[in-house]
C-alpha cells in the first residue's frame, strides 16, 4: 500500500460519512476509522489469530503511531469536515506466552493493531504521547472542536431517571 496512514484513515472516514450521509441527506453523520501504523506498515484488524500474533509480536517493545480519520458530513448542506489525529504509543517487551494469552481473550479479533487499550490490552501498553481516546478509536477533543467550527452545540443535561 502507498498511502500514508493518516490520509487512508481520513478516506475511509469519509467514504463511511458519506455513504450514510447519502441516504440521509438533511443529517449530519460523523465516519470514523482507526488504524494503527509501525513505521510505514498499516495494521488494520487481524485476518485470524495468526496474523493477530504476528501483530502484537511485530509492536512488542516498539512505538508506533495510532491515527483515527473522523468525517462530518452533510449531503444538503454540502459539508465535508475531515481530520487525522495521530498518537504514539509504546509497548511493553511481550513474551509468546503474553501474546497467546491475549489472543485466547478474543479481545483482539476486531481491533486495529489486535488491541484494545481500553480493555485487558492495557497491560501491553507503556506509555501514550497523544490522545488516550484517539487511541480508543474516536479522538473526542479534536472531534468537539469539529463540532465547535460548525456551531453544533450539545444540551449536556443530566437525566435524572438514568442512574
Amino acid at each position: 500500500m502507498d498511502e500514508l496512514p493518516g490520509p487512508y484513515c481520513a478516506r475511509l472516514a469519509v467514504q463511511k460519512a458519506a455513504a450514510v450521509g447519502q441516504q440521509n441527506p438533511e443529517h449530519l453523520v460523523l465516519g470514523a476509522d482507526t488504524v494503527v501504523a509501525l513505521g510505514d506498515r498499516i495494521m488494520g484488524k487481524p485476518k485470524d489469530k495468526n496474523e493477530s500474533a504476528e501483530m502484537l509480536g511485530a509492536l512488542s517493545g516498539q512505538w508506533h503511531e495510532v491515527w483515527t480519520g473522523v468525517c462530518l458530513f452533510q449531503r444538503m448542506q454540502e459539508i465535508q469536515m475531515v481530520k487525522a489525529i495521530r498518537s504514539n504509543v509504546r509497548f511493553k517487551d511481550l513474551s509468546q506466552d503474553e501474546i497467546d494469552n491475549y489472543i485466547k481473550t478474543g479481545e483482539p479479533m476486531d481491533k486495529a493493531g489486535s488491541y484494545a487499550i481500553q480493555g485487558i490490552g492495557a497491560n501491553l501498553v507503556c506509555e501514550v504521547n497523544g490522545s488516550y481516546h484517539n487511541v480508543i478509536g474516536l479522538p473526542t477533543t479534536d472531534l468537539g472542536s469539529m463540532f465547535d467550527k460548525l456551531g453544533v452545540q450539545f444540551d449536556l443535561k443530566i437525566d435524572e431517571n438514568i442512574v
